[in-house]
């Protein structure tokens, strides 16, 4: 089976586990330097998906692209026809309070959103998504287990990344939604996971703040979250 977005076939192709970056490029470098023997199995609008394996585990690896419908789309495929259980996104988040530091990890327990993603797709009405509490517990356990700090909290998920002065900023965000960090993806991800009776979860690695303005370039954002990757692939086990 394939799907005008994915070329994989449906036999074992894809594991039931798939990390999930926003970027393609990181994908194929959390392949090439984590999985043995990885497999290229979706090349289509440069999408790039890997199967492979993690310690004896078979792990898959795919991009997103940005924004929630771009991860609604690979999401749902990956859930509804190829019997992914489990999707846990691996992406980089801007800092909406000093207290979280450029590399900081953030494991998302909530997700509010302006988008009307989940009304569109399923005539849900509430602004905040969950993440499988199963999966997520998981993810922090084993945080604890290999010594790697987390910072557990609610995130911004925004269908807008350049806002114009008139909209509220990132401060008023905070203090009425209690949102620690802002991305792009994961309120609709965590919306299909529930829809189709999967799960899912979302590791963030802080990589610009607009509260001191400090940021990582984009090629650091491919090859520098390492202690994130690790962190997800570990909990894969």
């Amino acid at each position: 089976m394939t799907t005008p977005h994915n070329t994989a076939k449906k036999s074992g192709e894809i594991a039931k586990t798939v990390l999930m970056p926003g970027d393609p490029l990181r994908a194929k470098y959390i392949a090439e330097t984590y999985l043995e023997n990885p497999v290229q199995f979706n090349t289509v609008r440069n999408m790039f998906g890997y199967t492979g394996t993690y310690k004896g585990k078979q792990v898959s690896v795919m991009g997103s692209g940005m924004g929630m419908p771009s991860i609604g789309i690979y999401s749902y495929e990956l859930y509804k026809f190829y019997d992914v259980e489990n999707i846990i996104r691996v992406g980089s988040a801007g800092a909406y309070t000093d207290k979280l530091n450029i590399h900081d990890i953030v494991l998302v327990d909530s997700a509010w959103s302006q988008s009307t993603f989940a009304k569109t797709q399923a005539g849900v009405e509430s602004d905040i998504q969950y993440p499988c509490e199963t999966l997520t517990n998981k993810i922090e356990d084993t945080a604890k287990q290999i010594n790697t700090p987390i910072v557990k909290g609610r995130i911004h998920s925004s269908d807008v990344f350049y806002y114009e002065s008139s909209v509220p900023n990132f401060v008023n965000f905070y203090k009425e939604h209690n949102c620690i960090c802002t991305e792009m993806e994961s309120f609709a991800l965590f919306h299909n996971a529930k829809v189709l009776g999967k799960k899912a979860a979302c590791l963030l690695t802080i990589s610009d703040s607009l509260v001191t303005h400090e940021e990582i370039s984009a090629e650091a954002r491919q090859t520098s979250f390492d202690k994130m990757m690790k962190l997800a692939l570990e909990a894969c086990l």
